[in-house]
């Protein structure tokens, strides 16, 4: 059997230690908090909010993983009733409809884009200023980046085909990710998984090890400088509303790529009976200050949630910094990335490595990936 050390219980620490175990090795998870889940960790009740958007997405590998070891739980779709609640901010005021270019683009999805051209040139060129504007900052919801058109055009154009999917792909696990992370705890404990908590790992272990942190982390922890790669920047704000008739459901800033959703709509157990909880977020521009910033989000707020400041019962202010995935700029793709397999049996997994999928579908791919390497690594 196979020794393998995992560091970090983020999504992928956990799916690289089940994995392993799964395949017969012996496997020691180290988490220098005392819980699990990394970024996939939620408040604490009565308002269950994540940092940021955090969805499945039911045409993913990840998700077909989970679905078939039983470790998603109840999960709900985009509500019908909820779909009249979409709103577009487009030149300041609200819409039911992005602008007819954007839909016309989006009809043609079998159209391929460049890695080497950004993307709001790349549409610009095929669809037209007006489609390419709204597009890219459609795009602010799975970018996290104050200009999602400076991005490769082949990066954004899958992101945006995958987000726009019809019907919607998404997919909300009810009680938060939270209890999605107790059954992955649970899968792996099962298996043998020995997992320490407040265990903060300041050496190297002996390899094969996966280092399962951030690419900060990483770096220090391996003493490799070159352990870097573009993310986005973006204010969090979560709200607990008193909830109010004609609230929107999703507002898609198309103006300044910023995004707010009213999570207690697909699953009412995030928050107390009447309320709502609306996560909102607003990329940073270079140079610009999270006060000016929340000033614009607030804006925002104010064309879809009418009166919120009067109704608000909870709020949570954040700022994510480098972690929020990775971005190819043009002539970049996920291949570019740092590699998984590090060398003298140490592998990274995570959301900003060399693997494919969107958002937390790349922390799972790198996870399998260096599960499977670093067995390989522990075979006499």
């Amino acid at each position: 059997m196979a020794d393998i050390t995992v560091v970090g219980s983020g999504l992928a620490g956990l799916v690289a230690s089940i994995a392993s175990a799964e395949n017969g090795a012996r496997v020691r998870l180290h988490e220098a908090h005392q819980t699990l889940g990394g970024r996939a960790r939620a408040s604490a009740p009565p308002f269950i909010a994540h940092e940021g958007p955090h969805v499945l997405y039911d045409d993913g590998p990840l998700w077909r993983w989970l679905d078939e070891r039983d470790l998603v739980g109840p999960a709900a779709h985009v509500p019908l009733r909820a779909i009249a609640g979409i709103r577009f901010r487009w030149k300041d005021r609200l819409h039911s409809f992005p602008p007819a270019g954007m839909l016309r683009m989006l009809a043609q999805r079998r159209r391929r884009a460049p890695v080497d051209q950004g993307f709001h040139t790349w549409a610009a060129e095929q669809f037209g200023e007006q489609a390419a504007t709204a597009a890219a900052n459609y795009l602010g919801v799975v970018t996290f980046d104050h200009d999602p058109g400076r991005l490769s055009a082949a990066f954004a154009w899958q992101r945006l085909l995958r987000a726009t999917a019809v019907p919607p792909r998404a997919r909300y696990v009810i009680g938060g990710w939270t209890s999605m992370l107790a059954r992955l705890e649970a899968r792996a404990r099962t298996l043998g998984v020995r997992i320490e908590l407040g265990s903060r790992v300041d050496r190297l272990p002996e390899p094969p090890v996966i280092v399962a942190t951030s690419l900060d982390a990483a770096q220090q922890l391996l003493g490799d400088d070159s352990l870097h790669w573009d993310s986005g920047r973006t204010l969090l704000l979560d709200l607990g509303l008193r909830r109010r008739r004609g609230d929107a459901f999703v507002i898609s800033d198309l103006d300044e790529a910023g995004w707010a959703e009213d999570y207690a709509i697909p699953d009412p157990t995030v928050a107390p009976p009447g309320h709502s909880l609306v996560q909102a977020q607003m990329p940073l521009r270079p140079g610009e200050s999270s006060a000016a910033a929340l000033e614009r989000l607030e804006h925002l707020l104010d064309l879809g949630y009418p009166g919120w400041q009067e109704r608000q019962t909870w709020r949570r202010q954040g700022l994510a910094n480098g972690r929020t995935g990775a971005l190819d700029l043009p002539g970049r793709t996920w291949r570019d990335r740092p590699v998984v397999d590090r060398g003298d049996g140490v592998f990274l997994a995570g959301d900003m490595v060399a693997a494919p999928g969107l958002l937390s579908e790349v922390s799972f791919a790198s996870a399998l990936q260096a599960s499977r390497r670093a067995q390989h690594h522990a075979q006499p």
